[in-house]
């Protein structure tokens, strides 16, 4: 009596991929695949599906994955390269065997250059945004919280993980008050949140962020318009959390709806808050340490990547504070 073939099936998310660059011309790659691997391919919606032979389906599924994240970047390649994949991905055993630094690198479509960590701490980092829904960066200037944060987000959003992003500053006054600056309200807030579209500009062409805006794909705004709203299908940044009031921060925390991540960042040697108000960074370090399925990330003088001064900067102002017993989280700098 013959033995029966056991068929499996492997389902691969293609979100955000390239439909034409996947598939090919009549489907040619995926045809391609079924006569490397013995494997019927289906291809519809956000999914590829494989079924066949075990070992054939998990020889297969290495290689679509590789296509598929060419697909997102929009590379173009060749049905003659299918088989080049296989080969290379069966000498490294499978995409897992990439090193840390590959499986956390941050490839944007159009970006000028991939995002990587840069230290330990910002490895780190990128490990929470991957593993936990609402992630607590805080640290000095200098450490990426707001440029890894941005770039985890616009990578969600081309791979169609979110529909929106979401950003928000404290439109905190420190030494100007916005009655005197001039123009209406949008226009006095701006300088606030300028840092958000620098990051932003830097991974996305200006017109295309720019559309995004108009089109509320991308949002950014101060703190205060946040409340009342559920924010869905959203990846929510909240940057210099160290100048939201407790009040502003509980508020921003329980605005993250069905689908969400959010990130906070902070840095507390800058807090700008009146000597009367409790900065609300300084609070949920307290309150939420002990929630499930949220990561507090720390950065120091050592994951600075701006010029090489500002870590010996932030080093000095550091052991100024501690030969003067002065602690900056209880002053205005």
């Amino acid at each position: 009596m013959a033995e029966i073939e056991t068929v499996v099936e492997r389902t691969v998310n293609a979100e955000g991929a390239d439909p034409l660059l996947l598939a090919g011309i009549a489907d040619g790659n995926f045809r391609e695949l079924t006569r490397l691997f013995r494997v019927q391919v289906v291809f519809r919606g956000d999914e590829v599906r494989l079924s066949g032979d075990e070992e054939a389906v998990s020889r297969s599924v290495p290689v679509v994955e590789h296509m598929i994240e060419l697909s997102r970047l929009r590379k173009p390649f060749q049905i003659t390269d299918i088989a080049r994949f296989a080969e290379g991905l069966e000498l490294r055993d499978g995409p897992d065997m990439r090193s840390e630094d590959e499986r956390l690198r941050i490839r944007i479509p159009g970006s000028r250059r991939d995002i990587v960590p840069r230290s330990e701490g910002q490895r780190a980092y990128l490990q929470a945004l991957d593993d936990s829904d609402i992630v607590i960066a805080i640290g000095p200037a200098g450490t990426g919280k707001t440029y890894l944060a941005v770039a985890r987000a616009v990578d969600a959003l081309f791979k169609k993980r979110v529909r929106r992003i979401v950003l928000a500053r404290p439109a905190v006054e420190a030494g100007e008050s916005l009655g005197f600056l001039p123009g209406d309200m949008q226009e006095k807030v701006d300088p606030y949140l300028r840092p958000l579209y620098d990051a932003l500009e830097d991974m996305m062409a200006s017109n295309r962020v720019q559309r995004a805006i108009e089109e509320r794909t991308i949002e950014i705004a101060p703190l205060a318009y946040m409340r009342g709203r559920t924010l869905s299908d959203a990846f929510v940044i909240l940057d210099e959390a160290q100048n939201a009031t407790a009040a502003q921060m509980k508020m921003f925390l329980t605005r993250i709806g069905v689908n969400s991540r959010a990130v906070i960042t902070g840095d507390k040697t800058q807090i700008d808050l009146p000597r009367t108000q409790v900065s609300g960074l300084l609070q949920i370090e307290d309150i939420l340490k002990t929630v499930e399925g949220i990561d507090f990330v720390y950065l120091d003088a050592l994951d600075v990547i701006r010029h090489r001064l500002v870590k010996d900067i932030i080093n000095a102002y550091r052991q100024a504070d501690e030969r003067t017993g002065h602690d900056p989280e209880e002053e205005i700098p």
